[in-house]
């Protein structure tokens, strides 16, 4: 809202300080600031609201130490990072524009389809909270918006490079030729990066042209289906990681930054020329929906470091995950996820290879036998015997090795 205001003020009245809105780079370091001021000092009241309302977390015994001291923490927290988000991202943000439409749709589709599940567990006393059938179909129906969105928007585009021998020509020709001069015109493409790969560009409809080129026109399909995949996981790898103080919205802070990073090159011109990626129209907008969204997390880790005074629940989890898959998705570095989200996917994994070897290992000899002391990840370092707060920060250190390794793809080709 405030964008357009003071977009209106320069345009008429040449107000003094109105253009600073017009750069990417001060809304979004007014939305950081902003989101950190409204989870900070307004996070308290809210804590203080759950706590009135009794919606205490109940802690079932896995034998771990310092659980019980955890009881009756408020949760579904979550709430605080959705409306420190979107709040600065209303005020500041270019509400037109399709990636922030997007961004905020994932963000209350999937805040309430977490707040649903946290609401059931502690309103309704069921442990299961939402049955999974129910979140599978929401992530799944949040997949096809995302998906075809990005398929069929016309402001969804990107601009490739001329050929080598045109650009060579061009810059013969005239060595100050600009950098927008030697991209294609705005084109729909369902290409995407590949990290480590000489070229690194792949296109989605390729997994079936090679069945016959008619098939190019049913791209949208493999598209989609990837979309659903990629939130999915991601979502659920969030979910899982929300098991000890801080190390759910530490991590994603830490993804979440990366990613607006690679959203702010692609998004600029320049950048995007010199490093050699694809660049990509109007998606630099978002880095002020990514600035808002981490400073909230980073509020938030105020009250959710050991020892929690509100957990996110999967209010908030939920919500992360999503955000995160389709800020990836936009950018077109989804399948950079297994680097940059290798937390997410250590903690799935370890679920996963934790339930196959005990069902294998029980029908071959009867007996149901574990790789991990507990399953996710982070549950096994505790039982080992490591203090939570350690676990998390060792979790961040890895995760911003993770970072830096999925920046330095720039330019590993």
């Amino acid at each position: 809202m405030l964008y357009y205001l003071f977009d209106y003020l320069e345009k008429q009245f040449q107000f003094p300080g109105a253009s600073l809105f017009g750069f990417f780079t001060f809304r979004a370091a007014t939305a950081m600031i902003l989101s950190l001021l409204i989870s900070t000092i307004y996070g308290k009241r809210i804590i203080r609201f759950l706590q009135k309302q009794q919606v205490g977390e109940t802690i079932r015994d896995l034998g771990l130490t310092g659980q019980n001291e955890k009881a009756g923490t408020p949760t579904m927290g979550g709430i605080i990072i959705i409306l420190a988000t979107l709040i600065p991202v209303l005020l500041l943000a270019e509400l037109g524009n399709v990636y922030i439409v997007l961004l905020i749709i994932t963000t209350l589709w999937m805040g309430v389809i977490g707040f649903i599940d946290d609401y059931i567990k502690k309103f309704k006393k069921d442990k299961e909270g939402l049955k999974g059938r129910f979140k599978v179909l929401g992530q799944v129906g949040l997949g096809i918006i995302v998906g075809a969105t990005l398929y069929f928007n016309p402001n969804v585009t990107i601009k490739e490079k001329l050929p080598v021998e045109v650009r060579q020509q061009m810059l013969i020709d005239d060595p100050n030729v600009s950098p927008a001069q030697l991209l294609k015109a705005e084109t729909k493409s369902t290409k995407t990066t590949i990290p480590f790969v000489k070229g690194n560009e792949f296109d989605y409809k390729n997994i079936i042209t090679w069945i016959s080129p008619k098939l190019e026109n049913y791209g949208w399909v493999i598209f989609i289906i990837i979309s659903i995949f990629i939130i999915t996981a991601v979502s659920n790898g969030a979910n899982l990681t929300d098991g000890i103080d801080g190390l759910a919205a530490g991590t994603s802070a830490i993804i979440v930054l990366t990613l607006g990073i690679f959203a702010w090159v692609s998004g600029n011109i320049i950048f995007s020329d010199y490093l050699n990626i694809m660049y990509i129209p109007r998606i630099g907008e978002i880095t002020i929906y990514i600035a808002a969204f981490v400073g909230a997390l980073i509020g938030f880790l105020w009250y959710n470091t050991y020892p929690a005074q509100v957990f996110m629940g999967d209010t908030g989890s939920l919500t992360i995950g999503g955000i995160i898959a389709v800020i990836a998705i936009a950018v077109r570095k989804e399948w950079l996820i297994p680097v940059l989200c290798g937390i997410f996917l250590a903690e799935n994994l370890s679920v996963v290879m934790q339930v196959s070897w005990f069902k294998y290992t029980k029908k071959k000899r009867g007996e149901g036998r574990r790789i991990f002391k507990m399953a996710p990840l982070h549950h096994h370092y505790q039982k080992i015997g490591y203090h939570e707060s350690k676990i998390a920060t060792r979790f961040w250190i890895v995760g911003i090795l993770l970072a830096i390794l999925s920046i330095v793809t720039l330019k590993i080709r």
